[in-house]
């Protein structure tokens, strides 16, 4: 089991999910957990279970509210170990009706966000010998129906952890990825077919395995977060279920 005892990490979508989980799994390993997210209520139920946890409200779509949130991090607790980008949103769309505000609300949450984080969180991690987790998905990988500004967006999330990992490949700065397949999550298990869709282009996405738990997940976004994964930078980890394989 990694420990993250010491460590300070700012983590979005903390209110439910995977977001939620990975604060919970990390307070649970001895990290402070600075929670972000929109739903306060939610937010306070989950960070009853963050023992010594901290946590702040704002849309990460907003530049200054992502520096705003970093400082506030660093205020609480001083410093800053570990950035994970967990917020997201999927809406499926037929891409004919996509409007403007759906594409940039996609990109704004999924894409602006993780990088107006990044660009904040950037000379604290430099200063800690920290790093970045970014949660992408396979839509990262792989396209998807209905899901242009999704995959568009992921697929961005994916080339910005690339790109962070060899501008800071002098650097003790570590950026990796996880893009895990479906979860069993609010978003997922809510979720609407657009009318008309057609279901076997949008079961393509399935794992033959199942849907995973949110916490197996967060356990890949622990270990990389954590100091036994000193050798991994730049990595895009698949956590799908044997989705991708073959």
């Amino acid at each position: 089991m990694s420990s993250l005892a010491g460590k300070v990490a700012l983590v979005t979508g903390a209110s439910s999910g995977l977001g939620a989980a990975v604060a919970r799994l990390f307070a649970g390993r001895g990290a402070q957990v600075f929670g972000v997210a929109r739903d306060e209520t939610r937010l306070t139920e989950v960070f009853a279970e963050v023992p010594g946890g901290r946590f702040t409200t704002g849309d990460i779509g907003i530049a200054q509210t992502c520096r705003s949130m970093v400082e506030d991090c660093v205020g609480a607790f001083g410093r800053l170990d570990i950035l994970v980008n967990v917020a997201g949103t999927h809406r499926m769309r037929h891409t004919g009706e996509v409007t403007d505000e759906d594409w940039e609300h996609d990109l704004a949450v999924n894409l602006n966000g993780p990088f107006y984080l990044c660009r904040a969180a950037l000379p604290h991690l430099l200063e800690t010998g920290g790093n970045i987790v970014n949660v992408a998905s396979i839509a990262g990988v792989e396209g998807q129906a209905y899901s242009a500004g999704y995959c568009a967006a992921k697929h961005g999330l994916v080339g910005l952890t690339r790109a962070l990992a060899v501008e800071f490949t002098a650097d003790r700065l570590r950026v990796n990825a996880v893009c895990p397949g479906g979860m069993l999550t609010p978003q997922v298990t809510g979720f609407t077919l657009p009318d008309g869709a057609d279901p076997n282009l949008v079961m393509r996405v399935a794992s033959p395995r199942g849907m995973n738990q949110p916490e197996e997940v967060a356990s890949v976004v622990a270990f990389l977060a954590s100091d036994d994964a000193s050798a991994v930078h730049g990595a895009v980890y698949l956590a799908d279920n044997g989705k991708t394989a073959g």
